[in-house]
């Protein structure tokens, strides 16, 4: 049987704690047109946050 293969995309855009038990993504509307755009509103997304717990076991499984 075949190596399962993880999701490139996925393993790009998330990135976990050491447990695992923890996944961290990026802010969305920060690639271009930052000049329109505040400091205080880049700032705030250059941050990240953590995905939902709903959503964490189907990333953690593309990771993989």
């Amino acid at each position: 049987m075949p190596k399962m293969k993880s999701n490139s995309a996925a393993k790009k855009r998330f990135r976990s704690n050491a447990s695992g038990s923890t996944i961290k993504r990026g802010c969305q509307n920060t690639g271009h047109n930052s000049g329109k755009k505040n400091a205080k509103r880049m700032s705030r997304l250059g941050k990240g946050s953590t995905v939902s717990k709903a959503d964490t076991p189907k990333i953690a499984n593309a990771i993989k």
